[in-house]
């Protein structure tokens, strides 16, 4: 690798944070985004190895089971004599147990490092303070929570799982210029009234895509029969997930095509068919113990795409972290009335004619 010089502050003692070490944090996290999608359950983790204004080493967590992005950082460094005078910045504590991988603070101890900053703490319990511990027993001298913000939010979904026990949730629903999801229905009226444009379409599969699972209540499947795959931007479909009371869902539902892993959450009954599992739960209608029972079997974000039964029941148990409403140019002046958001919209952005505005649960 070749010498990276930047032009800024470097650190004056092993205590101090510096706008460079920070300069450096982001930039480790800017090499963590590069797994994204690819090594969850995991945390996204970047890594940069400095000496003095030099960047001397680079990694980030690939690939799940892969090496770690602190291995990958020293294994790029082409002098490595340089190492006892290096910096280490990395966006998450260093393991300190042997899981898939060895652990990292054994290899930053070998490699002869004596500086680490950690911008956030790993509430995983079997790291969880441990990796810190683990180095200043052996005299490097570390700076931890540096960028924590930024570091957090990149893995939040993570985060919430670790420390809320429960997975992060995602709500996504479109609207009309004047605030209906759907038309008012007939009786036995199916098929999906469109609302935004054909360019939201990719949009909304790339959140597919980012997410362990998709859920929709049994009302969705039946009106829509919505398929919940990832088929317009290369990626991985998400579980998807069907809350039902009684279990039981028309015969041709597109989420009974095995296409992907579909979970069908209910009351009743405990069953398997190839992709197909039926998960008894005792009470579908209680979301806190429908996400203690995701979280139990590992699923880590849950991207809720409706229907407007279920999106209240989310936001009036105020059991969402992250909100995403799509609203197009058309009107139904009639109809099943959208969710409504206490609070400004953190981000906002434009895909042809529709607006797609963020919000974060305050609560």
């Amino acid at each position: 690798m070749k010498f990276v010089r930047l032009k800024m502050e470097s650190p004056k003692t092993h205590t101090q944070i510096t706008a460079f070490d920070r300069a450096m944090v982001q930039r480790a996290i800017g090499l963590a985004l590069n797994g994204a999608g690819n090594v969850a359950p995991n945390p996204m983790v970047g890594c940069v190895i400095a000496v003095g204004n030099d960047i001397i080493g680079e990694g980030y967590h690939a690939q799940y089971g892969e090496a770690h992005a602190e291995a990958r950082a020293i294994a790029s460094v082409t002098q490595p004599e340089l190492l006892s005078r290096a910096t280490l910045y990395v966006t998450l504590e260093p393991c300190a147990h042997q899981g898939k991988t060895p652990p990292c603070t054994d290899l930053i101890l070998k490699s002869g490092i004596q500086r680490v900053v950690i911008g956030a703490m790993d509430p995983f319990p079997l790291v969880n303070g441990r990796g810190v511990a683990k180095l200043r027993d052996a005299g490097i001298a570390v700076a931890e929570n540096v960028e924590i913000e930024a570091c957090r939010h990149m893995n939040r979904r993570f985060f919430c799982f670790q420390e809320k026990k429960i997975p992060y949730v995602i709500l996504k629903w479109a609207q009309t210029a004047d605030g209906f999801m759907d038309v008012q229905r007939v009786s036995g009226e199916v098929g999906v009234h469109w609302i935004s444009g054909p360019e939201i379409k990719a949009v909304v599969h790339q959140w597919r895509s980012e997410e362990a699972a998709v859920l929709v209540g049994r009302n969705t499947v039946i009106n829509d029969n919505p398929q919940l795959t990832v088929r317009e931007v290369s990626g991985t479909s998400p579980l998807r997930i069907v809350l039902t009371q009684d279990a039981q869902l028309p015969e041709g539902s597109a989420v009974l095509d095995q296409a992907a892993p579909t979970w069908i959450v209910n009351n009743q009954l405990s069953d398997k068919i190839g992709n197909i599992d039926w998960l008894q739960c005792a009470d579908v209608h209680d979301l806190s113990e429908v996400l203690q029972t995701l979280h139990a079997r590992n699923i880590q974000s849950v991207f809720v795409e409706g229907g407007a039964k279920v999106l209240h029941s989310f936001i009036d148990s105020g059991l969402w972290d992250e909100a995403r409403v799509i609203t197009g140019s058309s009107t139904f002046e009639d109809g099943l009335a959208a969710p409504v958001l206490k609070g400004r919209p953190t981000e906002t952005m434009t895909r042809g004619s529709d607006v797609i505005h963020f919000y974060r649960n305050q609560g």
